[in-house]
């Protein structure tokens, strides 16, 4: 369940169901999100939103400033889902899979990489 609290902030109806559509966009990975926390604060030159959701792999954190809430709001689901991309994919990264240690070992012959040396006058 989506915990969502604000220090000097009302949270309506609109700005409970804006955060509660990014955080379906994040469902969409199969990854099961443990106590996602969502907290507003009102600054002087506008929102600061911050966002923690546990994950079984770790931790996801996000935070976004803007003078509109609700663009911060999607500020904010934007970098988790970059995150949660990032990590959700990262098995397949090519940098990933580079860094497994390999048994593979490559044996030369010497005799083929022998060269005849020719005196140059």
């Amino acid at each position: 369940m989506l915990k969502i609290t604000s220090k000097q902030l009302e949270v309506t109806a609109p700005i409970r169901e804006r955060i509660e559509s990014r955080f379906e966009k994040l469902s969409r990975h199969d990854v099961q999100m443990i106590n996602p926390h969502v907290t507003i604060t009102e600054e002087k030159p506008g929102f600061k939103i911050e966002a923690s959701v546990g994950i079984p792999n770790g931790e996801l954190f996000a935070q976004a400033k803007h003078e509109n809430l609700y663009t911060a709001i999607n500020a904010m689901g934007q970098k988790l889902e970059k995150q949660l991309n990032r990590i959700t994919h990262k098995p397949e990264a090519l940098r990933f899979t580079s860094l497994a240690p390999t048994n593979n070992i490559i044996e030369v012959d010497d005799e083929q990489n022998e060269y005849e040396e020719e005196d140059v006058i």
